[in-house]
């Protein structure tokens, strides 16, 4: 029998105390197998601080809206950048066809975003 699996954890997690912790359950209920690990990225944690404060300033100035920090938007590829030692955040508009064939957003959205972006940089370069 063979399974394959994703795991998408935390930052109170490492690779190696992952590996560990499933590799002690597995062989705490006797199981006999094979694991083949393969990363794509660590986790990251985007402290709040000037960046998350010019993007949840310039959202609520633009769309009068209240922002939450939140990981819900699924994988990120912030992954890729955060190692760098640069702080992450994601913004971009909602929609139902995201990352769906013909994906597309309303003309209104792109120009209050083009909006919510050049108000962060004049915030955090002003």
């Amino acid at each position: 029998m063979k399974a394959r699996f994703t795991f998408r954890y935390s930052t109170e997690w490492t690779a190696d105390s992952l590996v560990a912790e499933v590799e002690s359950l597995l062989k705490r209920f006797d199981i006999d197998y094979e694991l083949r690990w393969r990363r794509s990225g660590n986790p990251f944690l985007t402290v709040p601080g000037e960046l998350t404060d010019a993007v949840a300033g310039a959202i609520k100035k633009r769309t009068g809206l209240d922002t939450e920090l939140s990981t819900g938007g699924g994988t990120s590829d912030g992954r890729f950048i955060a190692p760098y030692g640069v702080d992450v955040v994601e913004l971009g508009p909602v929609n139902a066809s995201i990352h769906k064939v013909n994906e597309h957003v309303r003309v209104d959205d792109v120009d209050r975003l083009t909006d919510i972006y050049l108000d962060i940089i004049e915030r955090l370069l002003g």
